[in-house]
């Protein structure tokens, strides 16, 4: 039930998106050659099937049609708007690479017009959406499981905010106990939720703290939701899973956790590094302007370097020299260790909220985190991704321990743990 569901949406969504996109190539077309000057030539059939697949491709890639009831606007918009802006530079690049005649102008409207459009369909989509759950309409069945106490926390929160959707159906705990303290009705214990999906129409299953004893048991009902395509939510102070798995949203003052599966697959890789090598070089150009104007006001303030290097360790421990633009001073460097009583950083990082090493320029490039913007050449080389855990020190590495080392068997990245 739960799979039918969710394939019918992300169907529906689909359908709705490869609409849009053919108005938008259709208005686009319009305004470019019927009402612009010169005749309309005409489109080979393998560019008006081809690119709005490969457009809903890249949107299915960037996870834009993943759990839409649990993703918050901003989370969906940029979702949207990064696959097609990586979308619109491959399809661009290609255009020049294989010398083929597409009108700029035209291909520029399509996007103009495409991009606004499917963010606009989404908005009304969700503004709906919320308003039929408001009337108890469209809702999603859910069983929470935990302690009694920590239920009806959760359950207090679904009541009040009635425009997420859910409809509760009971409660699972290990108590030997009726109903909650809330009034909700026990249906059984957590060895009992695989058992509740498969023969009810439960399509999420909420894991409030006191769900598991151990994080074992969390791992083996995490597989028997995904056998069963259940939507898996966990209230933290559970377990620690990476944070490329997790999908966080605070719904009043409760943060909310959708544990996605691991993105291991070979697929996935490439699909990755696919999308890290046209990311990165769009965005490297774009970025070109205002690395040019950080540049002259570093030369302006100390005349020293631009840029600094640090080494930094890599997928599969091998060292790579990460590239930033340089935020303090010449001789920061010499200077730590006179610094090193003031450290408020835990371990071997070293943090000071008002570190007098920064620079005037330095402190705002990484306010805004300009300083980073040449890591994307190392994501661009293969050192790192777009998103991933921290890129780590050396001597970082060599305090892990067995479960820390296992943040190396993927690429580090621009945006993840501990940033």
């Amino acid at each position: 039930m739960a799979r039918s569901r969710a394939s019918r949406q992300r169907l529906a969504g689909g359908i709705a998106d490869a609409v849009i996109i053919l108005i938008a190539a259709t208005a686009a077309y319009a305004a470019r050659f019927e009402f612009g000057r010169g005749g309309a030539p005409d489109l080979p059939s393998w560019f008006v099937v081809l690119v709005p697949a490969a457009w809903l491709g890249a949107l299915a890639l960037s996870g834009a049609y993943s759990l839409p009831h649990l993703q918050t606007g901003t989370t969906e918009f940029q979702r949207v708007t990064v696959a097609s802006v990586i979308f619109a530079g491959t399809v661009g690049t290609f255009n020049y690479l294989a010398d083929y005649d597409l009108s700029r102008a035209f291909f520029l409207l399509t996007f103009a017009i495409g991009v606004p459009s499917l963010l606009a369909l989404r908005y009304t989509r969700r503004r709906v959406l919320n308003r039929l759950h408001s009337r108890g309409l469209y809702r999603t069945s859910v069983v929470i499981s935990g302690d009694p106490t920590h239920i009806d926390e959760v359950a207090r929160v679904l009541r009040r905010e009635k425009w997420l959707g859910y409809e509760m159906v009971g409660a699972v705990t290990s108590a030997e106990i009726e109903e909650t303290p809330g009034g909700l009705p026990v249906l059984g214990s957590v060895d009992d939720v695989a058992r509740l999906v498969q023969e009810t129409e439960v399509q999420t299953v909420i894991f409030a703290e006191g769900s598991f004893p151990d994080s074992q048991h969390f791992k083996r009902m995490a597989w028997e939701m995904e056998e069963h395509a259940a939507h898996m939510i966990v209230v933290p102070a559970l377990t620690d899973i990476s944070a490329n798995r997790l999908s966080t949203r605070p719904v009043g003052g409760l943060p909310l956790v959708h544990v996605d599966r691991p993105q291991a697959m070979k697929a996935s890789r490439w699909a990755k590094r696919l999308f890290d090598v046209v990311g990165s070089s769009l965005l490297m150009v774009l970025a070109l302007p205002v690395v040019a104007v950080v540049a002259l006001l570093i030369k302006l303030e100390d005349r020293g370097p631009i840029f600094f290097t640090q080494t930094r360790v890599g997928r599969r421990g091998e060292q790579f020299e990460c590239l930033k633009i340089r935020s303090m001073v010449v001789d920061a460097e010499a200077r730590k260790a006179e610094l090193e009583q003031r450290n408020e950083g835990a371990g071997v990082l070293f943090k000071m909220a008002r570190d007098p090493r920064i620079t005037r320029v330095g402190a705002f490039i990484r306010r805004f985190s300009i300083d980073e913007i040449p890591q994307f050449w190392n994501v661009f080389r293969g050192d790192m991704s777009l998103v991933g855990p921290r890129p780590a020190l050396p001597k970082e590495v060599a305090q892990y321990d067995r479960d820390a080392v296992r943040r190396l068997d993927v690429r580090p990245g621009l945006t993840g743990l501990w940033q």
